[in-house]
């Protein structure tokens, strides 16, 4: 039986903050891989570089914008 009253969240409606924030690096990594578009990529480059500046975040940002740079080609 289903619960109403918890919220199911579409990956592609969170924000930057929502997608970096967590400490679980884990929770990250998810946030990271469900980025789709390049809008968003930025948006949580933009973040991350305002606030956390944490580089191996910045280094998986990067990886993933290559990986979505060839899914256009």
């Amino acid at each position: 039986m289903s619960n109403p009253d918890v919220q199911s969240t579409d990956a592609s409606e969170l924000s930057p903050e929502q997608r970096l924030k967590p400490a679980n690096t884990r929770l990250i990594n998810a946030g990271i891989v469900t980025i789709h578009d390049m809008e968003m990529l930025r948006a949580c480059v933009a973040y991350e570089n305002a606030n956390q500046q944490r580089v191996p975040i910045l280094r998986r940002l990067e990886e993933r914008a290559s990986e979505i740079r060839s899914q256009d080609d």
